[in-house]
């Protein structure tokens, strides 16, 4: 296994750094087949069409990056550029390759993705500041970060669900492998039988359910799983996260996450059929050291409650099961009635800063929101939203997931700023 490694950034550029960059340069792991590192670890296949690239990266010093990596590599032309998934970033840098190809003289190369990515990048333009505010929180990034990062670019052709690129020894296969988005792919090289998992293939708890996001499927995550331990690899590349080597580390890895995504189906199906609502479920559930402690499920990024809600949601819909809930008030007007209503506001106050000292966060905010949530500027009211501020942070910190982390974080900042009421969305 050879690499190439190039310095690290200096930590003016770090703070400009987009997410989920994961360093730089290369890492050959077969014969012809490379692990390209920007946003995520992109993939490189030399096959007898050309050179076939999975994701061009998020564009500027990154993808520059990328670019420059790859020509230490080969200096074969791009025959295809591929989205590994339709989530906007991984491929803002197409137009670098386009510039780089017509820059060297060589023909356009394809853009390929799967059928479904046109429909979601048409959906994320119709809701873009959406889309910007949602990452500048998930990312824990300023207002205004992803404004002219976030763009997307259309591929010029797709595919349903096996597209084969090149022939002979060389010949690699573009596959759908439905997981995080209903558009992810993976690469599969049947000679060296090498597998590039794309999205479907992460190095923690299936990104399934994360707040911001639209519903995923979670036994179709396990169906894709499956499916790709079923071609019977002897390496798989992970998104993010070390190669699996070897033909029983990778079906041991994908089979058991498999296993545990179907055995949270199961279990909260069952929680379902008892007649708890999703509150009472996350209460309840107990998830078991065999299937959730090991190292490829820990939940650094994801967390298994999440999934949990989507696959509920999955069933029941949006309602909570409280009668109040189904017409309500504005939010306003429920949080100046229910101050009104607290006679005694210092009391809620002085419970909630007793809860706060045992360190129990969770509750504290509970109570305070009592008062957090109503508008104006009256001492009391004031002083639960700084108190609810302040509680975020802290529990921040006892939270694994790096997204509920920042949701915490960037929430408080929200209170602070008074931006709340509009998400912070300028």
């Amino acid at each position: 296994m050879s690499a190439t490694v190039e310095k690290p950034q200096a930590a003016a550029e770090e703070k400009e750094k987009p997410f989920l960059i994961v360093g730089s340069g290369t890492e050959t792991v077969a014969p012809g087949l490379h692990i390209l590192r920007g946003q995520g670890q992109s993939f490189v296949a030399e096959t007898d069409a050309g050179l076939v690239v999975i994701d061009a990266g998020p564009g500027g010093s990154v993808t520059q990056g990328m670019i420059d990596a790859l020509r230490q590599l080969s200096d074969a032309p791009v025959h295809a550029l591929c989205f590994s998934h339709g989530h906007i970033g991984y491929n803002a840098g197409v137009p670098m390759w386009l510039a780089h190809a017509a820059a060297r003289g060589d023909a356009p190369p394809r853009i390929i993705a799967h059928r479904n990515v046109p429909r979601r990048l048409a959906r994320y333009g119709e809701t873009m500041a959406l889309q910007h505010r949602m990452a500048e929180i998930q990312f824990n990034r300023p207002a205004g970060f992803f404004d002219h990062r976030l763009v997307t670019h259309p591929p010029t052709e797709t595919f349903d669900d096996v597209l084969q690129i090149g022939s002979g020894e060389r010949r690699i296969e573009l596959r759908w492998a439905p997981s995080e988005t209903d558009d992810a792919i993976a690469l599969w090289s049947p000679a060296q039988r090498v597998l590039y998992g794309g999205a479907a293939l992460i190095d923690s708890i299936p990104n399934i359910g994360t707040p911001f996001r639209t519903m995923r499927d979670t036994v179709r995550w396990a169906d894709t799983l499956e499916a790709l331990a079923a071609l019977n690899p002897r390496k798989a590349v992970r998104e993010f996260g070390a190669t699996l080597e070897g033909e029983d580390q990778v079906q041991h890895v994908l089979l058991h996450t498999a296993r545990a995504l179907r055995w949270l189906r199961a279990e909260v199906v069952r929680l379902m059929n008892e007649g708890l609502n999703e509150r009472d479920i996350l209460a309840r559930i107990r998830f078991p050291d065999e299937l959730f402690a090991v190292d490829w499920m820990k939940p650094t990024y994801g967390d298994p409650g999440y999934i949990v809600r989507d696959i509920y949601r999955s069933e029941n819909g949006w309602w909570d099961r409280n009668p109040t809930s189904l017409h309500p008030a504005a939010p306003e007007a429920i949080g100046r009635a229910v101050a009104d209503a607290i006679t005694d506001k210092r009391g809620v106050i002085d419970q909630a800063r007793t809860l706060a000292a045992g360190k129990q966060w969770q509750l504290a905010l509970h109570v305070i929101d009592l008062l957090a949530t109503a508008g104006g500027d009256a001492p009391e009211i004031a002083e639960a939203r700084s108190l609810k501020a302040e509680w975020l942070r802290e529990r921040a910190r006892e939270v694994p997931s790096y997204v509920s982390r920042n949701l915490y974080r960037v929430g408080a900042d929200m209170i602070e700023q008074g931006t709340q009421a509009r998400f912070g969305i300028r």
